[in-house]
């Protein structure tokens, strides 16, 4: 399948994007198509390689970017790395809550620590790293919060409670942020999206069975790449999507609509 370059979206131009967990993955393709149209982009991982040859790259390219080592499940430290972000390379305009981490764990083997850490991870910094930029979003009439969530909760997937869990409350955190933010012009949606190829996926969970198993439950028969997801991320961030708020746009092609196979 061959695509296009992604849509130009004026309304981004020198917008300060902050991305959480953008040194990889989902993250960092959302990085460089920010980047690519004009954004001031920031990123804050714990994967210092990745993520610095990440900025380095963008920046011999003539893109405005930064990285931050930052352990989001750390709030204090989240949150005075945003305050040093913004002093930086000013307000964040658009804040993509991406950081996660998808690992299976079994039902009978979960701890109540293990459960407080995945929801650390997936969930808490959601809430906490809104709460930061918002301030600064509000003084400058607005913004746009986008929150990852993961098709996984809907499909029942097995494997993975306290994961699923923490991405079904997404949903509910968009939802409530939405109408606590909208009156500062601020926007809060939800990205959820399917069976993405990254490198994590297919080095630790994805085969060749995979692969044909994600085809067949689809109602696209192609498999999903980390830019279809980071293509929509610019929509929602842009003026384009300045009507849409509280809602949970889900990207992965069908997959959702068919019942989970364990």
């Amino acid at each position: 399948m061959t695509r296009d370059d992604p849509a130009r979206y004026p309304s981004l131009v020198d917008k300060t994007v902050l991305i959480t967990g953008g040194g990889s993955g989902i993250g960092a393709a959302m990085a460089m198509l920010f980047a690519a149209q004009g954004c001031r982009v920031v990123i804050f991982d714990i994967d210092d390689p990745p993520s610095r040859a990440l900025v380095a790259g963008l920046e011999r390219d003539g893109r405005h970017a930064a990285y931050f080592h930052c352990d989001v499940t750390d709030v204090d430290a989240l949150q005075r790395t945003i305050r040093a972000a913004e002093s930086s390379h000013g307000s964040v305009d658009v804040l993509v809550n991406n950081a996660a981490r998808d690992d299976r764990h079994d039902f009978g083997a979960v701890t109540p620590e293990y459960w407080d850490e995945n929801l650390a991870v997936n969930l808490r910094h959601h809430f906490f790293a809104a709460q930061a930029v918002a301030p600064g979003m509000a003084a400058c009439g607005g913004g746009a919060i986008i929150n990852m969530g993961s098709v996984s909760w809907m499909r029942g997937r097995p494997g993975m409670p306290a994961y699923t869990a923490s991405k079904a409350a997404i949903m509910g955190l968009t939802r409530t942020l939405a109408r606590t933010l909208g009156g500062m012009g601020i926007r809060v949606n939800s990205l959820v999206p399917g069976a993405i190829v990254t490198a994590r996926q297919q080095a630790l969970w994805v085969d060749a069975a995979a692969e044909q198993q994600f085809l067949e439950q689809q109602c696209l028969k192609f498999r999903l790449s980390e830019e279809d997801v980071a293509r929509t991320a610019l929509f929602l961030a842009s003026d384009e999507a300045r009507a849409i708020t509280g809602h949970s746009l889900v990207v992965d092609g069908g997959l959702a609509q068919t019942s989970v196979v364990a």
